[in-house]
């Protein structure tokens, strides 16, 4: 360590850093300044060399159809941009780093300067950072990367009629937007399906939610036997595989050689006075809707039921005792002590389950392919936003920029929805509270 009495400006050091490096070279760190700069450096010769065509390439997407892709065009720019990105936040910890350099030197008149003191330190002080940094860049690669690819595919006319290298993209504006909200074909499809993905969510998610709930505390009373083997039959539905059970469901519900048209409401229609016809479940919207909301329950009930019975095991005994005393009946226990300490451990799973279910792409296609009927844009009845974006990138037209502007719009949703309802039920604080 050298004591200086010279005093640093804290100023100078911040605009030194606007080329990263000299900021650290200013307060007499030569290794961290060789560093930045040599980052500094690299990014100068890739901006050169790749980025700038990079840049020239997405904002133009093409200017000659074969020689120019346009995809291609937009892909690079996007990973430019967040290479861009990446040199900013270089740039501002060489800023903040410069001018914390420079204050600890006007008030301690000394800093580390050598290359072990500066390891030291950062093993000390940053080894939490050393940890995510790799997580981050990964993050930014895997996920930011195509997130940013979407959105601005939603911005720009990618359609059939628009596929390179025949055919170049070009940037739209929000006309793609305006034509899902104000289009009078796209509106209604949107409005439609929106609709109906809400319904489902709603009805599907709380009824596996009700009945995960009910089946638990049923199946947790002191005076029921054999209540390991009722929670076997219970888990059953969760032990099959999804798309197995989905495949299975949509040949039983089947109008006209299914097992319950056939079996089941045969066996009842041998009733006195009991009627009842071969009910359309996969050819009439309405009884399509409520097969699949009856299945979701039975697939996704055995999962509530586990983490809900966990819950139950844990709840003190001396909360029903007391509640005995006071002569609490069943009700008053189960809205007093039970369902409030269920919500308070698993709020945050049941925001989930819903937020699946919103997107719950496989039950939709799986079971009856969004049919049956069409309400236009190429979606069908049953179709929830996700398997119309699957059916608008797929079909004989794709749509790919309605498809990126619906996913958007998803996204906005799905994400709104989960933040409010994790404030309104204090998700994040529960463990403070308890």
């Amino acid at each position: 360590m050298n004591n200086h009495p010279i005093k640093k400006s804290v100023r100078k050091a911040g605009l030194l850093s606007l080329i990263p490096g000299l900021g650290q070279f200013y307060n007499g760190q030569l290794a961290k300044g060789v560093l930045f700069l040599l980052i500094t450096i690299a990014f100068i010769i890739e901006l050169a060399t790749i980025g700038i065509p990079a840049f020239q390439g997405f904002i133009t997407l093409g200017t000659v159809p074969i020689r120019d892709h346009s995809l291609f065009l937009l892909v690079k720019g996007t990973l430019q941009i967040i290479i861009t990105f990446v040199f900013l936040m270089v740039m501002l910890l060489s800023i903040n780093d410069a001018r914390h350099v420079a204050r600890q030197w006007n008030t301690l008149g000394m800093i580390n300067k050598s290359v072990g003191s500066m390891v030291k330190n950062v093993w000390d002080k940053g080894f939490p950072y050393l940890l995510t940094i790799p997580a981050y860049f990964i993050m930014l690669f895997v996920i930011v990367f195509p997130v940013l690819v979407t959105l601005f595919m939603a911005f720009t006319n990618y359609d059939f009629y628009h596929i390179p290298p025949a055919r170049l993209i070009n940037w739209v504006g929000l006309q793609n937007f305006f034509d899902m909200f104000f289009l009078s074909s796209y509106r209604d499809t949107f409005v439609t399906v929106l609709g109906w993905t809400i319904t489902w969510t709603l009805l599907a998610t709380t009824c596996q939610i009700a009945l995960g709930i009910i089946t638990a505390v049923v199946a947790n009373q002191d005076f029921i036997i054999g209540k390991r083997i009722f929670r076997i039959i219970f888990l059953l539905p969760w032990a099959v595989p999804a798309f197995v059970t989905i495949m299975s469901f949509s040949n039983i519900f089947n109008d006209s050689i299914g097992a319950i048209n056939q079996q089941v409401l045969a066996v009842l229609n041998y009733i006195p006075f009991v009627h009842i016809p071969d009910i359309p479940w996969k050819t009439d919207p309405f009884w399509t809707k409520t097969a699949l909301i009856m299945i979701q329950t039975w697939l996704g009930f055995p999962y509530i039921f586990v983490m809900v019975t966990g819950v139950l095991q844990s709840i003190p005994g001396d909360l029903y005792e007391a509640a005995n005393i006071d002569g609490a009946n069943f009700i008053q226990k189960f809205t007093r002590i039970t369902l409030p300490m269920i919500l308070f451990a698993t709020a945050p799973v049941f925001i989930t389950q819903y937020t699946f279910n919103f997107n719950n792409f496989s039950i939709i296609y799986l079971f009856n392919s969004g049919g049956p009927g069409d309400v236009g844009g190429g979606a069908g009845s049953t179709d929830i936003l996700l398997s119309w974006i699957y059916k608008l990138t797929t079909g004989t037209s794709p749509q790919y920029q309605l498809a990126s502007a619906v996913t958007i719009v998803i996204s906005i949703i799905v994400i709104s929805v989960s933040l409010f309802a994790f404030k309104k039920t204090h998700a994040f604080s529960n463990e403070e509270m308890m």
